[in-house]
């Protein structure tokens, strides 16, 4: 099939790109069924505890914690409101990394945190993080993935550790993985790095280029094994892959290395987590769920026809129907396929086209690179230096973690257990 011009303008790009901003890696370390009863206004619901004990805990849920039937969160448009947003403040968390403390690194505006996404038709329940700790009690909820999963981790702590005495939180780096306790709790909230999910060549914690990829497509066993005992588990993968179009991967006993079209290595990788979800998961005690991809915005032209620039300056989000040429409909198509044929419920969280929309939120050159924060000569060149890959926290990626929230809300049955 013969591309259109600008999707092989966008081929030849879209490397160049990758490997400036994924280099960042190396010095860092859907909701569906949702019943919603009208004629109560507070149930008491309770989560069982894992980590081999049983005690149930009350989380009270009012009227506002609910969603409506039948109402698609994902579907809807960004709000400004200063009034209520951002939830936290760069200030008030102490364990953002400098990559994303976007108004601390030089950043002049600050509108880009202050937007709340609207759902048509319905609300998501306002983030309350000790109710989330609650349901979280005993359990780990682990985020596997690249350094935008990273950056949904290091959201979700903000979010929730105001709620939590300064002695009775930490967070250990533990690579490949970074670890936040909330003792009292006995919760933790984990980042696993594995940037194609599968084993690779990229999996040490701080030595890794994505100019330099090795997949091995039917191993996913040494990553597992760190995966197996947690309560929820959240998956995503995808910048890492579109590096370039073809991907070097082993597969088969005779791990010789062949050249594999993306989609077709993506899709093999896919199904070899599908397999060892199946094969490691108890549905009845464990959860699993699986974000899209999370879009770049490295070329004006695909909002601003005529112009070509990035991401760099943009100050509001783009209005009305929108979808950028980075985010790949056939990764979309395969993720797809692959969670429709699980034997297992992996619940697909789609926030690719809300954040779409958000050509304003990216860290751009407020941001650092190889451990140092942009020069004042790095910053006066955007076209080479603004990254449009990752976000600014607060931001678009405490958006996500809202509809995490408001999925594990749902998940409760309307019982007492018996006394």
């Amino acid at each position: 099939m013969t591309l259109p011009a600008i999707d092989r303008r966008i081929q030849s790009l879209f490397p160049v790109a990758l490997a400036s901003f994924l280099i960042l890696g190396t010095v860092q370390l859907v909701l569906d069924n949702m019943k919603i009863n009208h004629s109560q206004i507070q149930q008491l619901f309770y989560s069982s505890v894992g980590r081999g004990e049983h005690r149930r805990q009350p989380v009270v849920l009012s009227k506002e914690d609910r969603m409506e039937e039948g109402c698609n969160v994902f579907d809807g448009k960004w709000v400004l409101d200063n009034s209520s947003y951002p939830l936290y403040t760069e200030e008030s968390c102490p364990y953002l990394v400098k990559q994303v403390t976007c108004q601390r690194n030089g950043r002049p505006d600050s509108l880009y945190k202050n937007w709340r996404w609207q759902p048509n038709g319905c609300k998501l329940p306002r983030f309350n993080p000790k109710k989330l700790l609650e349901i979280l009690r005993g359990k780990r909820l682990v985020f596997v993935g690249d350094s935008i999963q990273r950056g949904q981790f290091e959201s979700l702590v903000c979010l929730v550790q105001s709620a939590i005495p300064d002695d009775k939180k930490s967070l250990e780096r533990i690579p490949p993985m970074k670890i936040f306790k909330a003792k009292e709790y006995d919760a933790s909230i984990e980042y696993y790095w594995a940037p194609f999910i599968i084993e690779s060549i990229s999996d040490h914690a701080t030595n890794h280029t994505v100019q330099k990829r090795l997949v091995k497509l039917d191993s996913i066993a040494k990553h597992g094994k760190e995966w197996k005992k947690a309560d929820i588990l959240v998956f995503e993968s995808y910048v890492w892959w579109m590096y370039k179009p073809t991907i070097n991967a082993t597969y088969g006993s005779n791990g010789n290395v062949k050249e594999y079209n993306v989609t077709t290595a993506y899709r093999l990788a896919l199904e070899t987590w599908a397999d060892w979800i199946e094969s490691n998961i108890n549905p009845q005690t464990q959860k699993v769920l699986f974000m899209s991809m999370s879009p770049t915005h490295l070329w004006s032209w695909e909002w601003k026809p005529g112009s070509d620039e990035n991401c760099f300056n943009e100050t509001k989000p783009i209005q009305g129907p929108y979808w950028g040429t980075g985010s790949n409909l056939e990764i979309m198509k395969i993720v797809g396929d692959v969670l429709r044929d699980l034997k297992i419920d992996v619940k697909f969280l789609n926030i690719t086209q809300l954040s779409e929309f958000r050509k304003d939120a990216h860290t751009s050159v407020f941001t650092e690179r190889k451990g140092k924060l942009l020069t004042k000569e790095q910053r006066s060149d955007p076209k080479t230096y603004a990254d449009c890959i990752h976000w600014c926290l607060p931001g678009v990626p405490d958006t996500w973690n809202e509809i995490l929230y408001a999925y594990l809300l749902q998940d409760y049955r309307n019982f007492v257990p018996p006394q």
